[in-house]
């Protein structure tokens, strides 16, 4: 290696200058770098429901998380189609598992700019997109919310103490394609059609909250009895907002969704019940949800005080913040107070940075290459 090379690697001038090979990027590819369409498609959302310049940069964002998803996508699926015998190992593998859920989690978001950026400009084709995402969405994460806890009851091995909020992901999926489902019905001709989309996505909220707020009770007892977990999972301590500020936002958005559809299908005896439970229970979530931001906040100061080791965890701090953020918005549009709506403000603001942030190191750390590393191989 000439000394100008060697020079330009020192500095981190020199791409992958970590990785043995360029074809690393492919092998050591996981789903936990599809968080990044997570956090970047729950920021497009946030700053939709702000006047119209951030509308209008929203979009942008929408757009460039398009294109990650799509390059993300094209990477998982080579390793899948290079290195299947390495690629099966995530099964297996306690932790990197749960980040299945981040695939139709991250499809969810760009499927909810399709009805808020795209039908403007693009009509029905907007609306005829988006359906056809939704129910691939939707398939993906029931088997996200089903399959990786099948797995964790019989092949994985966990231990309490060693237990985190991503335990969370592959359940949340779930009811983040309901979120998008409440979004969608609206907007499609049929009237039948809008019911079954309605009642999928009630069913998907089902399928996700009460698990997820099962998972919540058995965390406060782990965090009681052992304490924090190691720092390199400092971001976790955010993930647990997430099926909260999600299943606020999901009973908010049905709510509002359903009357109009009741109605339209002959079940209008219903409709007040359902606009009624959107809103009380959207409130009594997002009530809960201030006891776990608090927490979050708490937590992180304390792991700040020693130091916060980069990693692709970091994105942990987006999407969480993000729901939660857009569920306080929307919430603020139901009722009346304006302390609400700032507080929402104020987290649309908090998002935007720490996206800018973890977006920053992201890019420099797969720049240099080092953020290529699947812990399933370890062992190689």
């Amino acid at each position: 290696m000439t000394f100008y090379k060697m020079r330009a690697v020192s500095l981190g001038l020199q791409p992958f200058s970590q990785l043995t090979s360029p074809m690393e990027i492919i092998r050591q590819f996981t789903p936990n770098w599809f968080a990044a369409t997570m956090g970047t498609g729950i920021l497009a959302i946030a700053l939709a429901q702000l006047p119209d310049a951030f509308s209008s940069l929203g979009k942008a964002l929408w757009l460039f998380n398009i294109a990650l998803f799509t390059l993300f996508s094209a990477l998982y699926a080579a390793r899948w189609i290079l290195f299947f015998h390495e690629a099966k190992r995530i099964f297996g593998h306690s932790v990197v598992s749960m980040f299945f859920g981040c695939i139709p989690m991250g499809l969810a978001t760009i499927i909810n700019g399709f009805l808020i950026f795209g039908l403007p400009s693009m009509g029905s084709i907007a609306i005829e997109v988006a359906t056809v995402l939704w129910w691939i969405d939707v398939g993906m994460a029931a088997l996200c919310g089903i399959a990786i806890p099948y797995l964790m009851f019989t092949r994985q091995s966990h231990a309490i103490d060693q237990m985190t909020a991503v335990w969370l992901l592959p359940m949340v999926a779930a009811e983040v394609a309901a979120v998008s489902g409440g979004l969608l019905a609206p907007h499609l001709a049929d009237a039948h059609t809008q019911l079954l989309v309605l009642v999928w996505s009630y069913v998907l909220w089902a399928l996700s909250v009460p698990i997820a707020m099962s998972v919540l009770v058995v965390l406060i007892l782990r965090l009681a009895i052992h304490k924090l977990p190691h720092v390199s999972m400092a971001a976790s301590s955010w993930l647990a907002l997430g099926p909260i500020g999600t299943g606020a936002l999901g009973l908010m958005t049905l709510g509002q969704a359903a009357p109009a559809i009741f109605a339209a299908n002959d079940l209008g005896q219903y409709s007040s019940a359902a606009a009624g439970i959107g809103l009380i229970g959207g409130l009594l979530m997002w009530g809960y949800g201030l006891w776990w931001f608090a927490m979050a906040v708490l937590i992180t100061g304390r792991y700040a005080r020693d130091g916060l080791p980069f990693n692709l965890g970091w994105w942990g701090y987006t999407f969480p913040l993000g729901v939660f953020a857009v569920a306080s918005l929307k919430l603020a549009s139901l009722l009346p107070i304006t302390a609400i709506y700032v507080f929402g403000l104020i987290l649309v603001a908090l998002l935007g940075a720490a996206w800018i942030v973890v977006g920053t190191r992201t890019v420099c750390g797969a720049w240099r290459g080092d953020l290529f590393a699947a812990p399933c191989l370890k062992d190689d």
